[in-house]
């Protein structure tokens, strides 16, 4: 059971209650919609940090998944996120290394590799050390470093909510919320 109950959209707020019409009912949307002011900027906000033009799909996946198996009680984005890694053309060997943590394996190939270490030391230590640091810098531009940082920050934010409302996994949505991310972008340029 829950620990914060999430909304009703019937007692949202007119703009609230418009987007969580446009997503797919889970559990994450209609808790974080309780703060109605923040809601809709955090979904866009959410949106941009799924961009694939922004940096790569497969990698940001990767960390997003790292930042859940970090994160005690943090089972609904894993489980959330595992069939978007799929979606965008991750592999069910790169779930089992991270699942299993084996980072050092072929699986998650280099690039993973980087990215998840990355990610884990900015989760565990706040900063990257400087060996971890060099070859980001050596691989990745900063605007792809700094995208990489702000998918990490969320997802972090994310993975909080849910461990502390104890959000139960509900409907296994991870695809269809790629899908929206991506009219939303489309709605937004027009």
């Amino acid at each position: 059971m829950a620990r914060l109950d999430p909304i009703d959209p019937a007692d949202a707020e007119p703009h609230v209650r418009a987007a969580l019409e446009r997503l797919p009912p889970l559990a994450i949307f209609r808790t974080v919609a309780n703060a109605q002011g923040s809601f809709v900027n955090w979904l866009r906000f959410g949106g941009d940090c799924l961009d694939a033009r922004l940096f790569d799909p497969v990698l940001r996946e990767l960390a997003i998944l790292r930042v859940a198996r970090m994160t005690p009680g943090a089972d609904y984005e894993w489980a959330q996120h595992v069939p978007i890694l799929l979606a965008v053309g991750g592999t069910e060997e790169q779930v089992a290394a991270l699942e299993s943590d084996d980072l050092q394996g072929d699986a998650l190939g280099q690039d993973g590799r980087l990215v998840v270490r990355f990610t884990g030391q900015v989760l565990s230590e706040a900063t990257p050390d400087e060996e971890t640091f060099a070859a980001m810098s050596a691989r990745f531009t900063p605007a792809e470093i700094v995208q990489l940082l702000l998918v990490i920050g969320n997802y972090m934010l994310g993975a909080r909510i849910m461990a502390t409302a104890q959000l139960e996994v509900d409907a296994v949505l991870g695809a269809d919320v790629i899908a929206g991310a991506q009219r939303a972008r489309e709605r937004r340029q027009q």
